[in-house]
């Protein structure tokens, strides 16, 4: 093999751990929730509907559990590391599983021209907590 090669086919690589991997994924899926907010400024007539209160969180029973549904995923980046794995495992899958759902409705039920961003978004978010059950459930075991 020439020196051309071999610096091309051996790059350096180590194993990521499960936990960081988790925590990755689930930090990828807040960004998305992030955006999509942000961006969703951008829908014509939406900062009106804020100032006026015809928003879908229009009391403050609905913003607080916005609120909860928001802060599972912000949770889970961090637990994800300091879990053990058992726990950790099961919380994945459930919450995986849970959010995977979330977004799917979300996204079927938002198809609109000036909500494609956010559908596409909600897709992305749908792939990533799909990935977080797959690798939670595949999590290696100790041997």
């Amino acid at each position: 093999m020439s020196d051309k090669e071999k610096s091309v086919s051996d790059f350096e690589d180590f194993k990521v751990n499960t936990k960081i991997k988790l925590s990755a994924l689930w930090t990828s899926v807040m960004f998305c929730y992030i955006y999509g907010d942000y961006f969703s400024l951008y829908v014509p007539k939406k900062v009106e509907d804020f100032i006026s209160g015809e928003t879908l969180l229009d009391s403050p029973l609905k913003l607080f559990l916005a609120a909860v549904l928001m802060t599972v995923p912000a949770l889970m980046i961090f637990a994800s590391i300091v879990l053990k794995p058992k726990i950790n495992r099961w919380l994945n899958i459930v919450f995986g599983i849970l959010y995977t759902a979330i977004m799917l409705l979300i996204a079927f039920t938002s198809i609109t021209p000036w909500w494609s961003f956010y559908v596409f978004l909600a897709l992305v978010e749908s792939i990533l907590t799909s990935i977080i059950v797959y690798h939670a459930v595949k999590w290696p075991r100790q041997v």
